[in-house]
């Protein structure tokens, strides 16, 4: 399988995070600003500055962070089946899946927060992420 076509789902995950970046600080800096917040009050991140945000704001934020968490993991595995040449489509399945679900994630948190969806969507994408690691054993 080419390896462009492989590392595709990886790119997109990549480029989805930084759309999430993007769409923290257009939220984050007009609501510090509004709410009088000192900037110097995020040194600590989980500080009662948070308090005085819109919820809607604080849950971009969230998901920018969770998508530095597990998303690592597939990053890692998707360059190692490419390294020992385990690219083969049924991987490409199961990553473009993990892309999938990791979007839908976000999407959910960011724009409802209904935790039994999210939580559902992050089971099912670790469930593609265990498959692709299994792609990789066998």
């Amino acid at each position: 399988m080419d390896l462009r076509t492989f590392l595709m789902p990886v790119i997109v995950l990549v480029i989805w995070t930084l759309v999430v970046w993007v769409w923290m600080y257009s939220t984050r800096i007009p609501a510090m600003i509004k709410a009088n917040v000192d900037p110097q009050q995020a040194v600590n991140p989980r500080g009662g500055w948070r308090d005085a945000l819109p919820k809607h704001v604080n849950w971009v934020s969230d998901n920018y962070n969770h998508l530095h968490e597990q998303p690592t993991a597939f990053y890692a595995l998707m360059i190692v089946l490419a390294i020992i040449e385990r690219s083969s489509s049924v991987a490409l399945i199961f990553a473009w899946l993990y892309v999938g679900l990791r979007i839908a994630h976000s999407l959910s948190q960011i724009i409802g927060n209904r935790v039994i969806l999210r939580f559902g969507l992050f089971f099912s994408s670790s469930i593609s992420l265990i498959a692709l690691a299994f792609c990789a054993i066998v």
